[in-house]
């Protein structure tokens, strides 16, 4: 087959494009330029895609004998990912970039334009699988759990899986891909792992935000309405938040409070205990299915629901109704908030996802 490979300047893009090339693929390396500061330097384990990051992709692919080339996709990724995290924010949202890169740029516009240059298959170092079930594609967790990152290709389509390949799905753990680099003589092999959100590499997501939302000071409100405090700006706060509050004198109970809600209209920032984070029921009109649409998604079927990349799944049932795809958990969840991606599972296998528009609360105001 005719490969392209995304090769991010890490180890485990790398490893992917080699075991491509040795099983014996047409392989062509690309690195993706998603930022139009040239000048941009990785800052130890923060960030990627950066100037730095371009030239360990070059030499990895220069190792590996196969052509390289840089795209330019920064204007998309301003666009689609950057512009709408900082959009979601200001909507009073939580936010994954991640998802939407990967929904928007490496599996939309990158697949895209790769198909039409008549590749067969995009490469990524994600650790997930692609099995063919009984009714086409099926996206699966990685052998290793620690490492598994199929909640981030949630997104991905029954079309885009038939296009995608995952070649460290099955790898048991990270020592092994690193020690296949070293034997490979892949100079990426100890490079540390990326984390936080590749475009504040200073991991200053308050500050980063405060430029482009603006921050202006407003109430922080119990459950009952009550003005306890002031915040510097509501678009800096996240459900579940309990650091940064500053409210200044303790709670009744003299239990820590954590953000319940963010109201950008009003600016208005709502606190509360702990309990009250817990959720029975989410739900989101931006939903897909990562391969067939299960036959009963209508009457509802049981499934497990993750909420984060590194959360434990969660026994639930999940159901389409009115155009939304609506998930009641079996026991109460914390910490959710309405711009958050829901992943539902069946087994190792990735059923579908949605963006999470609302979600009701477990414990009323009034307990």
């Amino acid at each position: 087959m005719k490969i392209l490979a995304a090769m991010s300047g890490g180890v485990d893009s790398a490893v992917a494009a080699a075991r491509a090339v040795e099983a014996g693929h047409d392989v062509v390396g690309v690195h993706l330029a998603l930022s139009r500061m040239p000048g941009t330097l990785r800052t130890g384990s923060r960030g990627c895609c950066t100037v730095e990051d371009a030239m360990d992709a070059r030499r990895a692919a220069a190792k590996l004998g196969i052509p390289f080339y840089v795209w330019d996709f920064s204007e998309r990724f301003r666009a689609d990912v950057v512009d709408d995290f900082v959009a979601e924010y200001a909507a009073g949202r939580t936010p994954n970039p991640c998802m939407r890169c990967n929904e928007r740029i490496k599996f939309a516009a990158l697949l895209d334009k790769a198909l039409a240059l008549g590749f067969d298959a995009v490469v990524t170092g994600h650790y997930a699988e692609v099995r063919q079930g009984p009714d086409g594609p099926e996206l699966h967790r990685a052998a290793a759990w620690a490492k598994d990152q199929s909640y981030v290709l949630g997104v991905l389509t029954a079309e885009q899986l038939a296009h995608a390949w995952f070649p460290l799905g099955a790898t048991p753990s990270k020592a092994e891909v690193r020690a296949e680099a070293e034997a490979r003589g892949l100079s990426v092999a100890a490079k540390p792992d990326s984390h936080d959100i590749c475009f504040i590499p200073d991991g200053d997501t308050r500050g980063w935000l405060a430029e482009r939302v603006g921050a202006q000071e407003g109430p922080i409100l119990d459950r009952e309405g009550n003005r306890i405090g002031t915040h510097p700006g509501a678009a800096a706060f996240t459900v579940g938040q309990r650091k940064g509050l500053n409210i200044g004198y303790p709670a009744p109970d003299g239990r820590p409070r954590f953000v319940l809600e963010v109201r950008p209209k009003t600016n208005e920032v709502v606190v509360g205990p702990r309990e009250a984070l817990a959720v029975s029921e989410l739900a989101g009109s931006r939903h897909t299915w990562a391969g067939a649409q299960p036959a009963d998604a209508a009457a509802g079927f049981a499934c497990e629901v993750q909420v984060r990349a590194h959360a434990d799944p969660v026994p639930a049932v999940a159901r389409v109704e009115a155009g939304e795809l609506v998930i009641r958990v079996d026991e109460p969840i914390e910490g959710v908030a309405p711009g958050q991606t829901a992943v539902v599972y069946a087994g190792t296998r990735v059923v579908g996802q949605c963006t999470i528009d609302r979600t009701v609360s477990a414990v009323p105001v009034d307990a």
